[in-house]
């Protein structure tokens, strides 16, 4: 799963969104974790299109956030506590669910229309490489691109608007724009690296017009694996597989759903 990105291109703004209504100022180059905030290219309801900062990581499904109240309720029955079930899960942490694999989960009907289509501008991201770990030493990164000189391309992204939960304990309820990107079968370039799914990208205008303009039947089927010649590995990079927040802590394993 990608749970690590780039986006190295200080022009992109000038060259892919002249159209697009701004509501951030952009730092000129970016490295995303899971639960960061990040630059999207978002449809709005009004049929506008927006650039703006969300955070990474859609609300998981239900059925995962009952199943850990669930657990949480029952520790407290042991420790003879009262137990509020609804205020347990309203309650409940959800880190969010950063890569979107199964289509066919109901959850995710109710975002595949056109005003929760986004694009996530991308120019590498990686996937920890195990078989390329020396001995003794941390597991590799191998990062991806769509050529050497690393141009810009997207992650077809879904979002949401102003999802109230809570993403960390420690900072209780907060009301968020929230987006994830969706994973497909992976390529031949990427499948040695790491089997189960790659990103889906978007490298035309046309790709990207067809995401955020096009019914949801016609869309769908810019979900598929990237050509083998239209991505490379640029490098490996020795920075282990633990993901860490811009304070150094580790974050929650993301959800992959």
């Amino acid at each position: 799963m990608c749970n690590l990105y780039r986006m190295d291109d200080r022009d992109w703004v000038n060259k892919w969104a002249q159209d697009v209504e701004s509501l951030v100022n952009l730092m000129p180059a970016y490295q995303i974790n899971p639960d960061q905030w990040a630059p999207v290219i978002r449809n709005t309801s009004e049929g506008n299109k927006q650039l703006a900062n969300c955070r990474w990581g859609l609300p998981s499904p239900i059925y995962m956030q009952r199943k850990a109240a669930e657990a949480r309720a029952e520790k407290h029955r042991k420790k003879g506590l009262p137990v509020d079930m609804d205020e347990l899960l309203r309650m409940e942490p959800d880190g969010g669910t950063t890569n979107i694999r199964n289509l066919t989960l109901p959850h995710w009907n109710r975002w595949f229309g056109i005003k929760h289509r986004c694009l996530v501008p991308v120019t590498t991201f990686a996937e920890p490489d195990p078989a390329s770990k020396e001995e003794g030493g941390k597991t590799p990164n191998a990062w991806f691109s769509a050529s050497p000189d690393k141009p810009l391309m997207f992650f077809a992204g879904l979002w949401v608007s102003q999802w109230r939960s809570v993403r960390k304990v420690k900072d209780g309820l907060t009301t968020d724009d929230l987006y994830a990107f969706l994973t497909t079968e992976p390529n031949g370039v990427v499948r040695p690296v790491h089997e189960k799914a790659m990103p889906v990208l978007l490298q035309t205008r046309e790709e990207t017009e067809i995401w955020m303009r096009a019914p949801w039947e016609e869309a769908k089927h810019l979900v598929r694996p990237l050509r083998n010649d239209c991505l490379v590995i640029t490098s490996r990079e020795p920075y282990g597989s633990t993901i860490v927040s811009k304070t150094g802590e580790p974050l929650p394993e993301p959800m992959v759903l």
